[in-house]
């Protein structure tokens, strides 16, 4: 990992910084000027369903070179964490800036007694940070993916009758319409 990385909360003036990351990160549908998760970003905002102590950028000499947002889900009936989009610049992947990123989340998250952190993504990636297959544990995936694909972390306060039916922010769901 990068010893000049630095890793904080996000902030209201970084909004145009951490969209052209993710701009940068993200393929765009032809003709479109900005990524689908750049723009779910703004609606996660809108609606005020980020989560400001789980959404943090990376910063390299004072540049924004990284960002992962986290929002507002429900697990059942109770509260959990959508992790989604994370992005690093693409001339800056695979140096450890997304692996930062993820343990700040992590941490975060635990330290402020969430329970779980689900996730769509990669498997052999997320693995590496102790993502399972959700299914396993009982948790139902909103949407039609391959299980292996949506993914939880467990964290201490996870208890496994909070097993049930996932729901990301409303946000999500738009981006199916």
């Amino acid at each position: 990992m990068r010893d000049d990385l630095i890793i904080r909360r996000e902030r209201a003036e970084d909004h145009a910084s951490i969209a052209a990351v993710i701009d940068d990160a993200f393929p765009r549908v032809e003709g479109a000027a900005r990524s689908v998760e750049s723009g779910l970003v703004d609606e996660l905002r809108g609606d005020g369903d980020v989560i400001d102590e789980l959404s943090f950028v990376a910063e390299l000499d004072g540049e924004i070179v990284g960002q992962v947002t986290c929002s507002r889900a429900t697990l059942g009936e109770a509260p959990s964490v959508g992790l989604g989009p994370i992005a690093v610049r693409s001339d800056l992947q695979q140096q450890g800036i997304g692996a930062a990123l993820m343990a700040s989340v992590i941490a975060s998250a635990d330290q402020r007694g969430d329970a779980e952190i689900v996730l769509l993504g990669d498997p052999e990636y997320y693995g590496h940070f102790g993502f399972v297959p959700a299914s396993g544990l009982g948790i139902e995936s909103p949407g039609p993916w391959e299980d292996r694909y949506f993914q939880v972390k467990t964290l201490r306060a996870w208890r496994p009758e909070r097993a049930g039916a996932f729901r990301y922010a409303p946000a999500f769901e738009r981006l199916e319409d």
